[in-house]
């Protein structure tokens, strides 16, 4: 049976990787917590041809944020980066992948990402249920925030944490390092307003939700995803220790 041991790790002192898709695009309070946490960040963005390493041995972890490109794009620079993601996982590195760099870990992992066979979207706030194995390792939030168009399969050998109603793969765990999850939990109110506005033209999608339900759920729903972010970034990262013993 599973169980899990909280411990305290010395901060590494190699920064975390950080892989961006957009220009402007950052970190969000995901970056603010790790370095909070003492963790320099080295930010990347492939897509401006910035190159990824060759090996994580000078780097403490990594991880690859969302997008408003697919995992299936056709682009060099997307091939490219769905194939690195084979370092830290060769190299048994810690990784993080949300929403586009999850979907990015599938694909390397030989699994499928699509849109849904009627269409939907989740753009907005949505329910959120943990699996059995998801609640061994941490709390999870009831409701979470959305922005995509696709998801994914499970890939073999991995661990389903968390599942959806219209995606119900939410989030996952392959090996001892590689955590996966759809959505985000990474937005400060600022990104997230910049999304309402830059993004609005979607809302119109189906499933999607109108940007003030957007901005209502926030008030409603973000305390806990926020501690679940904090959460995640100590579980991935060697703070919060899972013991599989």
């Amino acid at each position: 049976m599973l169980r899990s041991a909280l411990k305290t790790k010395k901060v590494d002192s190699r920064p975390i990787l950080i892989v961006l898709h957009q220009e402007n695009s950052t970190p969000g309070r995901a970056g603010q917590m790790l370095e909070a946490r003492g963790y320099r960040l080295d930010i990347r963005r492939p897509f401006l041809g910035q190159k990824l390493p060759d090996t994580m041995r000078n780097h403490s972890g990594a991880v690859i944020f969302g997008g408003p490109m697919s995992a299936n794009d056709p682009d060099d620079y997307v091939k490219r980066e769905i194939d690195w993601i084979s370092v830290p996982l060769s190299e048994n590195r810690p990784f993080l992948g949300i929403c586009l760099g999850a979907q990015m870990l599938v694909k390397n992992l030989g699994g499928k990402v699509e849109s849904h066979t009627e269409g939907m979207t989740e753009i907005g706030w949505y329910p959120l249920e943990s699996t059995e194995e998801g609640r061994k390792i941490m709390d999870w939030p009831s409701m979470v925030y959305h922005f995509h168009r696709e998801g994914f399969d499970l890939p073999s050998g991995a661990k389903l944490l968390a599942r959806g109603h219209t995606y119900e793969n939410q989030a996952f765990r392959f090996g001892e390092n590689a955590w996966a999850v759809q959505f985000h939990g990474e937005l400060t109110r600022a990104m997230m307003h910049r999304w309402v506005v830059h993004g609005a033209h979607r809302f119109e999608l189906p499933n999607a939700q109108t940007g003030d339900r957007h901005l209502d759920g926030r008030f409603l729903h973000d305390a806990a995803l926020r501690q679940w972010m904090s959460n995640m970034i100590d579980t991935v990262f060697g703070h919060r220790m899972v013991d599989l013993g």
